[in-house]
């Protein structure tokens, strides 16, 4: 598909970045081509499987990522945000041997790698006449059906793996997700199906690539579709991310409820105006910040729903504009995170013995398909926990309504057992939300987490920004909402924090948030 849609976009801009940098359909083929024959002739060896990236959403990554795919091998993009540490244990369990990067970006993050590290800017010059040549036949003049064979990508299978995702570790250390062909073209045609993009659609990728919506969504989805992608470096960043969208008249963007706040207070309504979709992830969005959203530019975000080790879409609301149904809301009910998308299943089971659910009924929710992982990298035995005759189990509670709407109700990890009951974080932070309202900025002002409790099994600790509210102030609003007793933190529960802890794909960072409440809270 990626061959066969820059060939047909020939001359007309194919991706584009806020550097300035832009490239037809023939130049990304052309580039990749050439950028192939130097990475095979002289930096990889041919027994290297797996080859890490580490570079920023942009033009050059890319076509980085798309050289590697081309030499049938596995390109693992490294999160840039963590710590060397971290990032040495992914090339180990991978066993990374070289990192394509670029100065500019070793520059800015002084980590010390154990792996050989290569950088982009030399190997400019190790593109000979031939390699030029031969970037030119087959990107341009070929027929596709030659370039496949010349790449002897026809011997890849379905099967085979064609990128590793490190879970983003917001409770633990992360893992690798061995995601394959057949995983990607499956999301890539669900998204074909469900919102129907075409070739006037501008993709507006401002998530990492190695955030499995980034890499599946904003890379593979705009590049072997129709559309056009355009990236920015960080989706911290609204002014270029602005600028971006009004020069090539973005129509879609994939973010996070917190990305969005920040959007709302930095982005001039005209830069967005050409937006047609909105879609959120990661975290639960709140109906206010859609209809301010709305209010501001003019189009209002839908929720949609997925996991790292499910490619990561499972379902999404579709928004009016897109449903080819005659009724407009057809396929969208607000405050769930959508159907499923096409050849995607999700069944709700009974969190400790696996008994299926009846439809309203709250569980574990189980999604089997094309787009479950391969499983997690040389740990099979934590494959097989969380992957059982075929489905996968995703640790969300959930409940599936009669149409087929997923309505997530919590995280098992992000739950509380307290004198024996279970207690939701999620709902008790969303009515914090409500009392408080959104903070400087549209930040989160508060967040739950919970410590271990001699007495009560757990104890629920409230992390928040600086607030005009008491904690007494905030129990009693608590209490007037309707929470139960056992919902409600006590006044010494309450920690003042400079930051929310957030990771670099915008989640919040539970075991951040775990940890800072432990340091303060700890029993000792």
């Amino acid at each position: 598909m990626l061959i066969e849609q820059c060939r047909r976009r020939g001359n007309r801009l194919k991706v584009a970045d806020s550097t300035g940098t832009e490239l037809t359909g023939h130049e990304v083929l052309m580039r990749t081509l050439a950028l192939r024959r130097v990475l095979d002739r002289n930096v990889l060896s041919d027994d290297e499987k797996y080859v890490g990236v580490l570079l920023p959403p942009s033009v050059p990554a890319t076509v980085v990522n798309f050289a590697l795919t081309f030499s049938k091998r596995v390109a693992v993009n490294l999160n840039y945000t963590v710590s060397a540490s971290i990032l040495n244990r992914c090339t180990e369990l991978a066993g990374i041997r070289h990192i394509l990067t670029s100065r500019k970006v070793m520059e800015k993050l002084d980590l010390k790698l154990d792996a050989q590290v290569v950088f982009l800017e030399d190997l400019k010059d190790q593109v000979t006449l031939l390699d030029k040549a031969n970037a030119f036949f087959y990107g341009r003049l070929a027929p596709p059906s030659m370039l496949l064979s010349s790449l002897r990508l026809r011997h890849v299978a379905p099967h085979d793996p064609l990128t590793i995702i490190f879970t983003s570790g917001s409770t633990g250390t992360p893992k690798g997700v061995v995601l394959t062909y057949e995983n990607i073209a499956s999301n890539v045609h669900a998204i074909r199906d469900a919102i129907g993009l075409d070739d006037h659609d501008v993709i507006l990728g401002i998530l990492p690539f190695f955030h499995s919506f980034g890499y599946t969504v904003t890379l593979w989805t705009a590049m072997a579709l129709p559309p056009a992608g355009v990236f920015h470096f960080s989706p911290l960043e609204p002014r270029p991310i602005g600028k971006l969208a009004e020069k090539y008249k973005a129509t879609v963007l994939l973010a996070t409820p917190t990305f969005l706040r920040n959007y709302i207070k930095r982005i001039e309504p005209h830069q967005f105006k050409h937006l047609e979709v909105v879609v959120v992830g990661a975290e639960k969005m709140p109906i206010a910040l859609a209809e301010e959203f709305e209010k501001t530019f003019g189009v209002r975000p839908v929720e949609g729903y997925g996991t790292t080790e499910l490619s990561p879409l499972v379902s999404v609301n579709l928004p009016a504009k897109r449903s080819r149904s005659k009724e407009a809301h057809c396929g969208l009910r607000e405050g769930s995170v959508g159907q499923c998308v096409p050849g995607v299943h999700a069944r709700i089971v009974d969190a400790d013995d696996g008994r299926p659910l009846e439809i309203g009924q709250t569980g574990m929710l189980q999604i089997k398909g094309p787009n479950v992982m391969q499983g997690y990298l040389h740990q099979e035995e934590l494959t097989a926990k969380v992957i059982k005759d075929g489905w996968y189990e995703t640790g969300d509670i959930a409940f599936l309504d009669q149409d087929g709407f997923i309505h997530i109700t919590g995280r098992l990890s992000r739950f509380s057992k307290i004198g024996g009951e279970m207690v939701p974080h999620i709902q008790i932070e969303e009515t914090i939300h409500e009392i408080l309202g959104l903070g400087e900025e549209g930040k989160v002002p508060a967040v739950v987490t919970a410590v271990p409790d001699a007495k009560r099994g757990e104890r629920l600790i409230v992390l928040h920004l600086p607030m005009e509210k008491t904690p007494a102030e905030v129990i009693k609003g608590l209490s007037q909402a309707g929470l139960p007793n056992l919902y409600l933190p006590s006044e010494d529960s309450f920690l003042e924090v400079a930051e929310i802890p957030v990771l670099g794909t915008g989640k919040l960072d539970l075991k951040g948030m775990q940890r800072v409440a432990q340091e303060h809270f700890s029993q000792g």
